[in-house]
């Protein structure tokens, strides 16, 4: 243990309750709270805490140093310490890495650039009418790059404009304009760098899917596999129902059919016959 002497306490106590944390749980996630307002962030941290997922802020020193004495107890965790990076927070707790990525994405929202930043897509102008009266605008407007124009009386973006592409800067110029357009290109919130459940680490494109889709496939297929199932006559917990009430349907139509007299055909049986014998005395006039 050489060199803890150096080591502040409350240093190596944050490190060993975050060694805990990480061992104590299956689902171990590491999360980008760049950006993200103090009382954002607090909030953020109470919703997740009071959801059974409570994230831990520290620095990416106790972190590392956290999630490498961690995965001595659980190796699977070591792909983590790759994501600690930038500001960092983590989460241990129970729970679905897919329904998780979910939740996280929730707590994004658009917000208005500086200028500085760097595009994380490309930021499309739209063509139309604006808010802004005319005057000197227009001309800030095209010296920013805008296709700004006046028509009837009203300033216009004549097209559809990519004003900055992704992984450019913003500059401070065009950021002052897209937020006069009320046009917002960042995103703040939290920012799921990666997962592991158990033994599996999940980065974040495999967990970004959409969810309602899913479901909506899923009961596509399971419509078409009982469909089928009943169709080849399968018997199974959900298709014996339908089975036996086709069967029931196909009986009732084949005995209609031979004049098989039950008490489920009898009445229908009677019918025919008595719709049989007014069209034989209508054609014979009697």
């Amino acid at each position: 243990m050489a060199g803890r002497g150096s080591v502040p306490p409350e240093r190596l106590a944050l490190v060993a309750e975050l060694e805990d944390v990480l061992v104590a749980h299956p689902m171990t996630a590491v999360v980008a709270i760049r950006g993200v307002p103090a009382a954002a962030l607090q909030s953020m941290r109470r919703e997740l805490r009071q959801r059974g997922h409570p994230i831990r802020v520290a620095t990416n020193s106790a972190i590392r140093h956290a999630i490498e004495n961690a995965s001595r107890k659980r190796p699977s965790l070591k792909p983590l310490l790759d994501q600690v990076e930038d500001q960092t927070a983590i989460l241990a707790a129970e729970g679905n890495p897919f329904a998780l990525y979910q939740e996280l994405l929730r707590t994004r929202s658009p917000t208005p650039a500086r200028g500085g930043e760097v595009a994380p897509n490309d930021i499309l102008v739209p063509a139309g009418t604006t808010n802004f009266k005319p005057g000197p605008i227009v001309g800030e407007l095209q010296h920013s790059g805008f296709p700004a124009a006046i028509e009837k009386g009203k300033v216009v973006l004549k097209k559809d404009t990519t004003i900055v592409k992704a992984g450019d800067h913003i500059s401070r110029e065009v950021a002052g304009m897209l937020t006069r357009l009320e046009i917002f290109p960042l995103e703040v919130g939290l920012n799921l760098r990666a997962v592991v459940d158990g033994e599996t680490f999940y980065p974040p494109d495999v967990l970004a899917i959409d969810l309602d889709a899913q479901r909506a496939a899923l009961a596509r297929a399971a419509r078409a596999a009982l469909g089928l199932a009943v169709e080849v006559g399968y018997a199974t917990k959900e298709t014996a129902p339908l089975l036996l009430t086709r069967a029931h349907r196909r009986a009732l139509g084949v005995a209609l059919a031979a004049g098989f007299a039950t008490p489920e055909t009898i009445e229908p049986l009677f019918a025919k016959a008595m719709r049989e014998a007014a069209a034989v005395a209508k054609l014979t006039g009697t």
